[in-house]
C-alpha cells in the first residue's frame, strides 16, 4: 500500500550554495527524483555563479518548474529566449544560460532538473 510522504523545503535534506553568495538550492529527495527550491539573488547568472560548479558550457539540466517570486530570463544556446515571472510555469530543455531580472530575488520550484543542479564535480 502506498504511503503519504511529507518533506519540507524549509528543512531541506541538502543545500547547495551558489558562487559568491548569490543564492542556493534547497533539495528534498524522493524515490522518483528530487524536488528543489532555488533562491536566485539579484545579480545571479548561471554562467557566473553555477558554471564554475557544473563545469559545462551551459546549463545541461531540463527544468519543469514554477516561479514563486521575481523574474528570470533564460536564453537557449540557439538564441531562443523567454522571461518567466511569479505565477509562471516553465519547461526548459538543456542548453541555456539564465539570470535574474531586476532587484528582487527569484524563487523557483523545480521537480525535474535540480537533482544534479549546482552539484560539485569531483
Amino acid at each position: 500500500m502506498a504511503r503519504m510522504i511529507r518533506k519540507s523545503l524549509d528543512e531541506p535534506e541538502e543545500t547547495r550554495p551558489f558562487e559568491d553568495g548569490k543564492g542556493r538550492l534547497d533539495l528534498v529527495h524522493l524515490e522518483a527524483g528530487g524536488v528543489g527550491r532555488a533562491v536566485f539573488e539579484p545579480g545571479w547568472q548561471w554562467s557566473k555563479h553555477v558554471k564554475p560548479i557544473a563545469q559545462t558550457d551551459s546549463c545541461q539540466a531540463s527544468h519543469a518548474g514554477y516561479v514563486l517570486s521575481g523574474k528570470i530570463k533564460i536564453v537557449m544556446d540557439d538564441g531562443e529566449e523567454n522571461e518567466f515571472g511569479a505565477g509562471d510555469y516553465m519547461s526548459v530543455p538543456p542548453g541555456h544560460d539564465a539570470w535574474v531580472v531586476g532587484d528582487e530575488q527569484c524563487v523557483v520550484l523545480d521537480w525535474q532538473g535540480y537533482v544534479d543542479y549546482a552539484k560539485r564535480q569531483d
